[in-house]
């Protein structure tokens, strides 16, 4: 593997693997207001504060996906999480913003539980 490498990942492909209860690590590394406003059901806010916590106790096996609001800063994002010696990483096409216009209904609030 590519101490770098990443995948694109498309909203429907993701939609399907979370209706599948597939194990996945969801990081939101919007802001934190923007991930309280909403975010995916199951996702965490991830920032650089909370970057050693995710290193420590994430499973490296576990498929990673990286959502930002449009889906460029998380390939910078996941390209590096690559790097840390996760084998499954993915950032999510169009971001939020297209995963919140697509699937309304499947959108959370708050922190509680999230983070």
């Amino acid at each position: 593997m590519t101490s770098s490498s990443f995948q694109h990942l498309d909203i429907e492909t993701l939609a399907d693997w979370l209706d599948a209860s597939r194990p996945l690590t969801l990081v939101d590394i919007r802001d934190p207001a923007s991930f309280a406003a909403g975010h995916l059901p199951g996702s965490r806010h991830l920032d650089n504060d909370g970057v050693p916590a995710l290193l420590a106790e994430a499973d490296r096996e576990t498929p990673l996906v990286v959502v930002c609001y449009h889906g460029n800063s998380s390939q910078q994002a996941a390209a590096w999480l690559a790097g840390q010696g996760f084998d499954d990483v993915y950032s999510l096409d169009g971001g939020f913003t297209d995963w919140r216009n697509q699937h309304p209904e499947r959108v959370a609030m708050g922190n509680a539980g999230d983070t």
